[in-house]
């Protein structure tokens, strides 16, 4: 599932023509759905449920001590970051912000490492040093986790930059939030990566609030996925809690990319039904608009019914599926605890002079 390499042509998803408004400005197209094989479908569900299980595992962990720190967790927007990776080659790079649990897992590392890496083990990802802001494996061509709000998307773009300087084809994939959406190193970054034509998807993941605070409430310009307009880069809204319309949108963008055309923006439509951060109580919505989201639009049920649908699985093998993955993300509990803290001569380690 992770870093797979594109599928061929016959399975891409093309989207649909543009269409005028009244008053002649022409719509952004929204991608179609991904034409998924029985296969995919499966590997879609399992690396998102397993995605679910473990950020369920990380809040309980949290609850009882054994998590430090910040801790944010991915409930609700698994469609995003799984529909993103599956149509990444190896050559391709991921940066996000501090959500990032998720986004690491996807990337292909080792669930064990990311649940040491929360609980500050030597076992982590990186070393103990970074906990849940601070995921790091360049190996799977995942470059962090950043716990500056926005910093990550000039960062992102440098990594589009390394990827043309070298002559790879190599896209920089590079999230992040609607509340992040309005820094201003963000439009820094989208002028350089206009005028370089660097190959770079901005992804922006809006779960509809900004800590506490909704996106109408604090954006001038709610249509995110318009926000490179003015240095003519091109925008889509995308359902982001739908796996396929996140994979249609990916294809496109990745081949908008390579060819040469610079870069792109994805607003992933998307929603987290646990607040900010743990310490978060999320009175700012009500329970009811939760509860419909859960109900309606869940990226997990959504994908389990068009299996059931399809008779691609019945409900026992997904049940089945289920208690492996929450043993596998148990005995990535018990590696944390288990592995022993840092050594002191770490302190010194990883350190610019």
């Amino acid at each position: 599932m992770t870093q797979s390499k594109t599928s061929a042509a016959s399975k891409k998803a093309a989207a649909k023509p543009a269409a005028k408004t009244a008053t002649g400005r022409r719509k952004t197209a929204r991608p179609a759905v991904y034409d998924a094989s029985n296969e995919e479908l499966l590997a879609f569900y399992r690396e998102m449920l397993l995605v679910r299980r473990f950020e369920e595992k990380a809040g309980q962990m949290y609850g009882m001590g054994l998590i430090g720190g910040f801790c944010h967790l991915y409930i609700g927007q698994e469609a995003v970051v799984v529909g993103v990776q599956s149509a990444l080659s190896e050559d391709d790079m991921v940066i996000t912000a501090y959500r990032d649990h998720g986004h690491i897992i996807a990337a292909g590392s080792d669930p064990k490492a990311v649940m040491a890496e929360l609980t500050g083990r030597s076992g982590g990802c990186s070393r103990g040093k970074g906990g849940s802001m601070h995921m790091f494996d360049p190996a799977k061509g995942f470059y962090g986790g950043h716990g500056i709000v926005g910093a990550q998307v000039s960062l992102g773009t440098g990594l589009g930059f390394a990827a043309q300087y070298r002559g790879t084809k190599g896209v920089s994939v590079t999230y992040f939030g609607d509340g992040a959406a309005n820094q201003g190193q963000v439009y820094e970054s989208f002028n350089m990566a206009a005028l370089w034509k660097l190959p770079v998807i901005y992804v922006i993941e809006n779960n509809q609030y900004a800590m506490g605070t909704s996106v109408a409430r604090a954006s001038g310009q709610t249509e995110l996925y318009r926000r490179g307009e003015s240095f003519g880069i091109p925008g889509k809204a995308v359902d982001g809690m739908n796996v396929l319309a996140v994979r249609a949108a990916t294809d496109e963008a990745l081949a908008h990319c390579r060819s040469g055309k610079g870069p792109i923006l994805l607003e992933m439509k998307t929603y987290r039904y646990r607040g900010h951060s743990m310490s978060d109580p999320a009175k700012y919505r009500t329970k009811d608009e939760v509860q419909k989201m859960r109900a309606e639009q869940d990226p997990i049920e959504q994908m389990k019914q068009r299996i059931l649908d399809a008779g691609v699985a019945d409900e026992a093998a997904l049940k089945e599926m289920d208690k492996e993955l929450k043993a596998q993300v148990a005995g990535a509990a018990a590696f944390a605890q288990e592995s022993p803290e840092p050594d002191l001569s770490e302190l010194y380690t990883d350190i610019v002079a």
